[in-house]
């Protein structure tokens, strides 16, 4: 491991990373720029961590993730739709929003009421398991979540996620009707994303106190729906031997529990260059 030429490659090349830590066999073994002091963007990250409240719910009997969405959204809502959306949403199971493996959905959901836009999209194969990555699937287990856990999903995680992994500063953003948005939209500290790595690498257990099962972990950081990059779990992407938290711009933690290796980084870089992993790859895996 040669993090000081990591260093000299961000350095030299001028890449926009806000800040790095390295972890071995659970210790930071390595640390570069602003990894404490200020929360950054970590975009699609914060679907992981929507992940982890499904994994709440799920612990407590309060979700099947083999049901459909539909039992879990406001039955309110789910009244006014017209029939034949009703019985193209039936066939969304909540695993299936989970692996996003529902197909025709767009990106994300927009105007003033993201769940009316969900509800009414036309979704002309649901029983078809292709990789559609879209922040409506997310959104729509957001809602679920909050009428499982019959409170607000915020708060939800700040007491069971955040308040147990010493997260206090963060910040996240709600929909137009309030709902959390947990497709993106959260502020982190390069520290505390790697938290939610470690607490992962862990198998749900943070210093010795268990937040979520290992059951649920074990299914979150598994390949449960193929796709070009190799395998995507619940809100988890395939890594290698191991996994990683995504967010666009090069948000990243890589966590190896093979290798007992942890790598989060936070950046600001809008391309689709892969310089930055191929050297992190290089002088931390020791990987060409």
């Amino acid at each position: 491991m040669n993090f000081k030429a990591f260093v000299e490659d961000i350095e030299m090349n001028h890449w926009n990373v806000h800040g790095v830590e390295v972890y071995q066999d659970g210790q930071l073994v390595h640390s570069y720029g602003d990894t404490t002091k200020n929360i950054y963007d970590i975009y699609s990250a914060t679907k992981t961590i929507l992940s982890l409240a499904v994994g709440l719910a799920y612990d407590r009997g309060l979700i099947d993730l083999q049901e459909s969405i539909l039992h879990y959204l406001p039955k309110e809502r789910v009244e006014k739709m017209p029939q034949g959306q009703k019985n193209t949403f039936e066939k969304i199971t909540v695993h299936r929003l989970l692996t996003m493996s529902v197909p025709d959905f767009p990106f994300r959901p927009e105007g003033e009421s993201y769940l009316d836009f969900a509800l009414s999209c036309e979704v002309k194969h649901p029983e078809e398991k292709v990789f559609n990555y879209s922040n409506i699937c997310v959104y729509l287990v957001g809602v679920a979540l909050t009428e499982v856990f019959g409170e607000d999903l915020a708060k939800v995680i700040g007491e069971n996620i955040m308040g147990p992994l010493g997260i206090a500063n963060y910040e996240y953003g709600r929909c137009p009707e309030g709902y959390f948005y947990g497709a993106s939209w959260m502020k982190l500290t390069v520290h505390d994303l790697s938290k939610i790595g470690i607490l992962l690498c862990n198998k749900g257990v943070f210093q010795g106190k268990r937040i979520v099962s290992e059951s649920y972990v074990e299914m979150a950081t598994s390949v449960q729906q193929m796709n070009r990059e190799g395998g995507y779990g619940y809100y988890i992407w395939k890594y290698r031997d191991g996994f990683s938290i995504n967010g666009k711009w090069k948000q990243k933690c890589y966590c190896l529990p093979a290798r007992g290796i942890i790598v989060t980084y936070l950046c600001h870089i809008e391309d689709n260059s892969h310089d930055l992993l191929e050297s992190m790859e290089r002088n931390i895996l020791d990987v060409s």
